[in-house]
């Protein structure tokens, strides 16, 4: 007897060898480079997690900002954002306090001890990036992996690639 439901039984298009050596040595690269940057952090009693937010509230005007707004920055869901963000302000990285203007919303600013972290855990963090992924590459293939980038993350998101000239004569050149 025939079940109720019928699945249509579709072959996957399965990567070609060429795609499959490309594929996994970018999930390997990415887990590597992951980990070394996680190890670099931890030298300055930072996960890369904390580096995120301090890296995001550094650069932003007086240092603070409305929770809702960080979380859309760096794409975190709000739960794990606030537990984080817990996490940080008991070990004086940061504040939360309420928005004035908006009673519902919460602003974060980053401390004197935050921003004392991030200015101590930069040189080493930049540093590392260089040494394991920019300087590894030549001016083309950093020109290239930043137009792959914003295609594969306009694609994720579902959203137009937005070109700047750059990445647009990037492409004319490929």
């Amino acid at each position: 007897m025939a079940s109720a439901y019928t699945f249509a039984m579709v072959d996957p298009a399965w990567l070609d060898e060429h795609e499959f050596v490309m594929w996994r040595s970018f999930f390997y690269m990415r887990r590597d480079l992951e980990r070394a940057l996680e190890a670099q952090l931890a030298e300055h009693g930072l996960s890369h997690a904390d580096y995120t937010v301090l890296v995001v509230l550094s650069e932003t005007e007086g240092t603070v900002m409305r929770v809702r707004d960080l979380g859309e920055q760096i794409s975190w869901e709000s739960s794990r954002l606030a537990h984080h963000l817990r996490r940080m302000e008991q070990r004086g990285l940061l504040v939360r306090s309420d928005a004035l203007d908006d009673r519902r919303g919460t602003l974060v600013t980053l401390t004197p001890a935050g921003l004392a972290a991030i200015r101590e855990a930069a040189p080493g963090h930049v540093d590392a990036v260089r040494r394991y992924f920019v300087d590894l590459l030549d001016a083309n293939e950093i020109e290239m992996l930043a137009s792959i980038s914003q295609r594969v993350s306009a694609a994720v998101k579902g959203v137009p690639l937005v070109e700047t000239r750059e990445t647009a004569a990037a492409a004319a050149e490929g």
